[in-house]
């Protein structure tokens, strides 16, 4: 009779155990890799919209000032702070609000950003004057440390509010440490060097 012995079975059971380990072991690192990739790139996603975001925001300044809900004006159409938790750091008016659907608002619109328990977030409002702030967009998560200046007659300052002879800053500097990114700075120009 012509066949295999039990210890030759047995031999050839063994290996196929081993390699059907060994390749089940690689799909599970491959997988686990594509994840940790997966994630990196959604977080250095969102941190190239939000810069771009606020690149486009600065761009495109207004000097429209506006006023709250009680009517008073505000302190300027640009304004900017230190973060400190939930608070806006910068609030301003921006030209070029889109509206394809031909509704009944502006194109001027006013924006601030603030840092809320570790996430950037940028808010809008639906009317420039009086109206409540709408809900945040989150732009970024980790960010665990945010430092803002503003450049006005080569001098960079840690607050601005408008001046007689100028509403807004030449410059706008933001340095950002995000959690598993790290530190980033970025000088974004404003209109305010154009004056």
């Amino acid at each position: 009779m012509k066949g295999f012995t039990l210890v030759e079975m047995l031999a050839a059971l063994f290996v196929f155990g081993l390699v059907s380990a060994a390749g089940a072991l690689v799909m599970g690192s491959t997988l686990d890799g594509q994840a940790a990739v997966r994630t990196r790139m959604d977080q250095l996603g969102a941190f190239q919209r939000s810069r771009m975001l606020l690149k486009s925001d600065l761009d495109q300044l207004s000097t429209r000032r506006t006023r709250d809900a009680g009517g008073r004006q505000a302190a300027g159409a640009f304004v900017g702070r230190q973060p400190a938790e939930g608070a806006p750091f910068i609030m301003l008016t921006r030209h070029g609000w889109e509206n394809p659907g031909a509704a009944q608002r502006p194109s001027v619109q006013r924006v601030d950003y603030r840092l809320s328990e570790g996430r950037l977030e940028r808010i809008t409002r639906t009317a420039l004057d009086g109206t409540p702030a709408g809900a945040p967009q989150i732009l970024l998560e980790g960010v665990d440390q945010l430092q803002v200046a503003y450049l006005y007659r080569g001098a960079w300052s840690p607050t601005w509010t408008a001046l007689p002879t100028a509403e807004l800053p030449q410059a706008v500097r933001i340095t950002f440490r995000v959690e598993g990114l790290g530190r980033f700075e970025q000088v974004l120009v404003t209109p305010g060097s154009l004056r």
